[in-house]
């Protein structure tokens, strides 16, 4: 049997003992040695999420050793560390071929939930293109990192930011930390914008330039774009990064890019939320907004390299751990604004 925390109701976190799964062709069975927390995550066990009916297995960013192997599998051997993100794309669509994978009509539809379990089942879509055996050295918490590694692999890579530029980022979470630290391998100058201390502190620790402290709301976008226009001898920022999806944070970001700057929205607001933007600064200050969404087969295999080759140390962002039964108390301390990411240890 497989332990399984299954998400059961809004705040309601049920073990359950599942079936153990069985690999077919070209698929892998992994047991999980660490699962990370993750917005998504968080959203759905606050209120739901429309991609995940309740009840349901949950958790997607892991990291583990195979446990079992399907027929036609070459790559991977009982036995090995692996890491793997929880989605691929089908390859033959319009969006694949577009060079766009990361809209591939198919990669929702496709997607595997679960983590939070003794053992997982990866598909052979997965297996394929979109898995990697584990670096010895490579801690499978920091293994565990590589699918929200790539969102912001693929976030960066569409904004095209160059050495020297001035970044804003939005949001000290665990999504704008990674940006801040991605960031500063190509020699980007960052400032962040976001609420606590402690992360606050992580945003310093990661290679944030400048921190400020603020509550993002309309009545604050002034002080910041003030904050923002000192640091920048009054230019304004070439990049900004949203990382709250809050509507306000959209906002401001919209306000705090120069002439000729680039807004990247990359936080979601919730379904139905709505932006009201200032059409002449779009116009005539020229800004490109953009609004990256998950992430190619390309980007996580930078984000491999990445955490293979130590490039980005992720070891500050995980808060704490915790076997899965305490998984309803992790959630409970994220809900409470404690912490960024937490390790669930199987």
């Amino acid at each position: 049997m497989n332990q399984t925390a299954v998400l059961v109701a809004p705040g309601r976190v049920e073990l359950q003992e599942l079936p153990s799964p069985t690999p077919g062709p070209g698929e892998i069975v992994v047991r999980v040695r660490a699962a990370l927390t993750d917005g998504t995550d968080l959203k759905a066990f606050r209120r739901g999420h429309p991609k995940m009916p309740m009840p349901t297995p949950f958790g997607h960013e892991f990291s583990g050793d195979v446990a079992a192997v399907g027929s036609g599998v070459e790559r991977f051997s009982e036995g090995d560390a692996i890491m793997a993100v929880h989605s691929a794309p089908c390859g033959r669509c319009y969006w694949c071929h577009a060079d766009q994978e990361n809209l591939c009509v198919e990669l929702m539809e496709t997607k595997i939930l679960g983590a939070y379990a003794q053992q997982i089942l990866v598909p052979r879509h997965i297996v394929a293109r979109n898995a990697f055996v584990k670096p010895a050295a490579l801690p499978y918490e920091h293994a565990a990192f590589l699918e929200p590694l790539a969102c912001v692999v693929h976030s960066v890579e569409l904004c095209a930011p160059r050495a020297g530029d001035l970044a804003i980022v939005l949001g000290a979470g665990g999504f704008g930390l990674l940006h801040v630290a991605l960031l500063r391998t190509l020699g980007v100058r960052v400032a962040v914008v976001g609420r606590g201390t402690a992360r606050l502190a992580l945003a310093r620790a990661s290679g944030a330039e400048w921190v400020r402290e603020v509550t993002l709301e309309r009545e604050s976008v002034n002080g910041v774009r003030a904050f923002v226009e000192e640091i920048s001898g009054g230019r304004g920022a070439d990049r900004v990064i949203e990382c709250t999806g809050q509507v306000e944070g959209w906002h401001a970001g919209l306000a705090l890019a120069r002439r000729g700057g680039v807004v990247s929205l990359f936080g979601g607001p919730a379904p139905g939320s709505t932006v009201y933007v200032d059409t002449s600064r779009l116009h005539y200050d020229q800004i490109s907004v953009l609004s990256p969404f998950h992430f190619r087969p390309r980007d996580v295999r930078r984000a491999y390299e990445l955490l293979a080759g130590g490039a980005i140390d992720v070891s500050a962002l995980i808060s704490g751990r915790s076997g899965l039964e305490g998984i309803e108390g992790v959630f409970a301390r994220l809900q409470r604004g404690e912490g960024v990411k937490y390790a669930v240890l199987p």
